[in-house]
């Protein structure tokens, strides 16, 4: 995976793992964010849905530079309908 390098951030159960900061990926700003500048998540995808090694990246827009989450496609298409309730 291209990226700036790697960094350590603690996980929900206290031990540090490598996350890849990607600076290459296009992102997109979810239209359900808030208007306020608030609330804000940014989704990228690196590589075509259709490929093995696609995957979907989500971050804080707020928060550029901590860590993202980064699901494969079948499991961002999953968890959409879910999201968008509300």
């Amino acid at each position: 995976m291209r990226g700036s390098g790697s960094t350590s951030a603690p996980d929900g159960r206290g031990w540090a793992g490598s996350v890849r900061v990607h600076s290459e990926l296009t992102w997109f700003k979810s239209s359900y964010s808030g208007s306020q500048g608030d609330d804000c998540v940014e989704v990228a995808m690196s590589g075509p849905a259709s490929e093995p090694t696609a995957t979907v990246h989500v971050r804080d827009s707020t928060l550029r530079q901590s860590p993202q989450l980064t699901v494969n496609p079948g499991a961002w298409q999953s968890f959409l309908p879910y999201a968008t309730q509300g």
